[in-house]
């Protein structure tokens, strides 16, 4: 695979297509059962070629994951919102890396502040969820 600087790298394959007016919604499933959305331009599924049951990766920067502490059962308008558990915290001078296994055990990161890190009580084993929108969501295709 080429160099991406996207910490996120979910592999998966395509299981729905919907275009809209303006742009179209990619529903993605992990192997371990994981679903990401994301939403592209009608062009960028023509040039990829995007149909069902087709291998794609979904790269999320690990900036615009959010976490959130525990599994609450909250309504957010960011399409994708995976439950998991914290796998690790890498602490740097201001920001910290959080991994967090997906409950289909893929590997999402986070980078945060080193206070939300203390306020969350984000620590291995702790429960926790990633939060990104589907329009930070950049699809790949084997070439």
């Amino acid at each position: 695979m080429s160099n991406i600087s996207a910490r996120n790298r979910f592999p998966g394959t395509i299981d729905k297509v919907e275009t809209g007016p303006v742009n179209a919604q990619v529903e993605l499933t992990l192997a371990g059962g994981d679903r990401i959305v994301a939403i592209v331009t009608h062009e960028s599924v023509d040039n990829l070629g995007l149909v069902p049951g087709m291998a794609a990766t979904a790269f999320v920067k690990a900036s615009w994951v959010l976490l959130l502490a525990g599994h609450e059962k909250i309504r957010f308008s960011a399409r994708n919102h995976l439950p998991g558990t914290v796998e690790s915290v890498k602490k740097g001078e201001v920001n910290s890396e959080v991994a967090v296994k997906l409950a289909g055990g893929a590997l999402a990161y986070a980078v945060v502040t080193n206070e939300a890190v203390l306020e969350l009580g984000l620590k291995p084993g702790a429960p926790a969820s990633v939060l990104f929108k589907a329009s930070h969501v950049i699809l790949g295709v084997p070439g």
